[in-house]
């Protein structure tokens, strides 16, 4: 499927609701369950992974480029997915995991980042150096974030050694400012401004020379946002004109961030707006935590998962201080069911998954239906009916399942 992302760009252009939804999570359960459903569907889907989750140095996730499309492989074979219609993306690639250091010092970490990206097998790659390095402003300006941005594209063209095929690059940013998105007047998330859009797009096209034809994709801001407590839904009658920053490149589609937990209708809306790119994450590992939440409470010793949760979140606060805010109950609150999802960089700790090990297996098969039912929606109880494995399994697949639905709109097909 290596023409996929060329073949729905060139769909959407056309005026067709046509669209990708870019899995941005090393999540095991939700790459399983996200493979799953691309492969029921017989659809591509693309699975990527951030600088700062993945890198030369392992990132926070401690997985290596090379890692990470081994181990997304390795969980494709085990659920008998076919690995050609995984696509693999790479976010907000550039010096953002090491701005502390000089400008040069980041980009030369950056550029080994970039190729190590390419040489591992991504193809669908990011290009953001919109953010200041040490001694340099907040956020840089086109022309700067351009140069920057042509020099890595450079050093992808460079690592493909001669086979350039499928590579696309896509440009731009919509990383909120300290603190988070500005709301307007209205409480709405204002859209990019078109004008700015196209801008971005010209700047990056002037420098990437050659390479400007390899530009697949222009990140921009829809109006779509969340916080901690609350969801920015986009309205269906906003046309914020986006599609106009497109003109003269008919190989480009517009990309979206950050559309996790909005209404089904939004998706293909989106695609109409011309985002042939739609990115979710956090509301993935949302579900994931749901549906082990759900069964904790049934469990032998109701709460126990939680509270193990609780513990190690209070004994290793940094991935959620700074994100969450208000007084103690808030802030349990939001630790466990906050929408920024923060609890899903703790999943991963010893004693976690130790919790989440004895939860799994602490259920005699099959939990009666009745039970099911004080903690599952009807729809998650169809969908794990329809799959294969143990009922555990199935119950998380399907919870994870029905949240990634809404991106695999009919017209897609």
């Amino acid at each position: 499927m290596a023409d996929a992302l060329r073949g729905i760009i060139a769909r959407n252009r056309a005026g067709k609701r046509a669209a990708i939804p870019s899995v941005c999570s090393a999540q095991p359960d939700v790459l399983r369950a996200s493979l799953l459903r691309a492969q029921a569907l017989d659809r591509p889907v693309v699975i990527e992974a951030t600088s700062n989750q993945v890198n030369q140095d392992g990132g926070y996730t401690g997985i290596t480029p090379d890692g990470f499309i081994g181990f997304v492989h390795d969980i494709a074979d085990k659920a008998g997915v076919d690995r050609a219609r995984i696509i693999f993306g790479g976010d907000h690639l550039g010096p953002q995991a090491w701005r502390s250091l000089p400008a040069d010092a980041a980009m030369d970490k950056a550029r080994v980042l970039v190729r190590d990206y390419v040489r591992a097998g991504f193809r669908k790659i990011h290009l953001d150096c919109s953010e200041g390095c040490a001694g340099e402003a907040a956020q840089l300006d086109d022309a700067e974030t351009a140069a920057r941005s042509a020099d890595l594209a450079q050093v992808c063209v460079n690592a493909c050694e001669g086979d350039t095929s499928g590579l696309l690059f896509v440009v731009g940013t919509e990383v909120p400012p300290p603190g988070g998105a500005r709301v307007d007047e209205d409480g709405d998330i204002p859209p990019t401004d078109p004008a700015a859009a196209k801008a971005t797009l010209a700047a990056h096209g002037d420098r990437f020379g050659d390479m400007a034809a390899m530009i697949g994709g222009l990140v921009v801001q829809p109006g779509v946002e969340f916080s901690p407590t609350a969801v920015h839904h986009m309205p269906l009658d906003r046309d914020p004109g986006l599609l106009s920053a497109l003109e003269g490149w008919p190989g480009v589609c517009l990309e979206a961030h950050s559309t996790d937990y909005q209404h089904p209708a939004v998706f293909p809306r989106l695609a109409e707006l011309g985002f042939a790119f739609q990115k979710v994450g956090p509301a993935l590992t949302f579900a994931y935590r749901q549906a082990l939440y759900a069964l904790d409470r049934i469990s032998t010793t109701p709460g126990a998962l939680q509270a193990v949760m609780e513990g190690v979140m209070i004994d290793h606060p940094a991935a959620w201080q700074g994100h969450y805010h208000g007084d103690a109950d808030a802030l349990r609150h939001q630790r466990h069911f906050g929408l920024a999802d923060r609890i899903r960089y703790y999943w991963p700790d010893p004693a976690a998954q130790a919790a989440v090990a004895a939860l799994r297996g602490g259920f005699d098969a099959p939990i009666p239906e009745a039970k099911l039912r004080t903690v599952f929606s009807d729809a998650v109880l169809a969908r794990a009916e329809a799959l294969s494995g143990d009922q555990v399994q199935r119950l998380i697949d399907a919870q994870i399942q029905l949240a990634l639905d809404p991106y695999f709109f009919e017209e897609a097909a």
